[in-house]
């Protein structure tokens, strides 16, 4: 930020809400128009477009819970703030729903990959052997764990339901397709940089948080 600022930008696009003390004043002072992207919150320092990650946790741990699943795990790896979000709406699901149990979850800093997922749904399911559903934190990880159920012959959906997040490409053509909270990625970017432009010809936007939400995608990974 030290660096762009000494460049005089025009505007700046910055991603996620959770910058330090030191970021955000350094961005309250940059003198151009700011907009944060990927997420909402309460306190944006200009402008702001994105989703609510805890809904998105929210919303696919109760398509679990409404497809019959109980013993629902979240699997999550760099869990950074926006999965933390993501985790917590998770629980908030399952408390709701009285079937929370610290050891359903299972995460780790490591940064994600396909074959981390398999590592960890093994990991989840040495735990907890009754495990009947799966909530990844991300597409890459609920690939993994389809991969390790075909290689263990566990059935999905009909013993194993699996939801990822962000309803990459491959969630479409996986065999079961997956399940997956899609995340509108390509309009949060192209409605930032149009709110920038906006504000630099002096037209700020009236609306400084643009929440663009997200879709469940139901497949036949939760198909029971």
């Amino acid at each position: 930020l030290q660096v762009f600022g000494s460049q005089r930008p025009a505007a700046l696009i910055v991603a996620g809400i959770d910058q330090t003390p030191a970021s955000r004043k350094l961005l309250e002072s940059a003198g151009c128009p700011v907009v944060q992207v990927m997420e909402t919150g309460p306190d944006p320092v200009d402008m702001m477009v994105g989703f609510s990650h805890l809904d998105g946790g929210r919303a696919a741990t109760e398509h679990l819970i409404e497809a019959g699943y109980r013993r629902i795990g979240f699997i999550g790896a760099r869990m950074d703030p926006r999965s933390q979000r993501r985790l917590a709406g998770y629980r908030a699901a399952m408390e709701a729903a009285g079937l929370f149990d610290s050891r359903l979850v299972t995460t780790t800093p490591v940064l994600s990959s396909v074959s981390l997922g398999r590592e960890m749904f093994r990991d989840a399911l040495a735990k907890v052997p009754t495990l009947d559903g799966v909530f990844c934190n991300n597409d890459d990880i609920a690939l993994g764990v389809l991969f390790e159920c075909h290689r263990a012959s566990i059935a999905v959906p009909k013993t194993i339901g699996i939801v990822g997040f962000n309803d990459l490409d491959m969630m479409q053509v996986a065999f079961p397709s997956v399940t997956s909270i899609r995340t509108h990625r390509y309009e949060i970017g192209r409605r930032a940089v149009a709110m920038a432009l906006a504000a630099i010809a002096g037209n700020r936007p009236e609306q400084r948080i643009v929440d663009l939400g997200f879709e469940l995608k139901r497949r036949e990974s939760t198909a029971r």
